[in-house]
């Protein structure tokens, strides 16, 4: 009978489950951070556009095309300043290099894009080099009866 020596084969599978359990530690910690920074700009994106709206509808005509339409006439290049403003007065810009902002106005919605560069605390090779994470706001203004 012949027998092969086992001894060490413990080793290998520990050492293999340990890379294992590490890796996983990696991923949980860096999703973690993405998604911690998510939060934080749909913090800013929703507050954006909620001043952006409120913003762009002061001082506007109400209505539209008479009484009766509902829709409030915002005013695009209001609604942009009025991001631009809130992110800078609130230290968006500090807080998150490379911020890019886009505001759209449609009717009476105004939409706030915020992306922003994430880092990592740990990272994987092949992975990305520099992720980016993105947040969306919004805000209706309508006229109360």
């Amino acid at each position: 009978m012949n027998r092969r020596d086992e001894r060490g084969q413990a080793s290998v599978i520990i050492i293999g489950f340990g890379l294992v359990v590490l890796l996983l530690i990696v991923v949980v910690i860096d999703a973690a951070a993405a998604y911690l920074k998510r939060q934080s700009l749909d913090n800013l994106a929703d507050g954006a556009a909620l001043y952006g709206a409120d913003a762009a509808a002061e001082g506007r005509d109400v209505y539209r095309g008479g009484l009766g339409h509902d829709d409030l006439d915002l005013s695009a290049d209001v609604a942009r300043a009025a991001v631009r403003d809130y992110l800078r007065a609130g230290g968006a810009y500090d807080a998150h290099p490379g911020l890019r902002v886009t505001v759209a106005v449609r009717d009476d919605r105004v939409v706030v894009d915020i992306v922003a560069p994430v880092d990592l605390p740990l990272t994987l090779p092949g992975g990305p080099e520099a992720p980016t994470v993105g947040a969306t706001g919004s805000a209706v203004v309508r006229p109360e009866d």
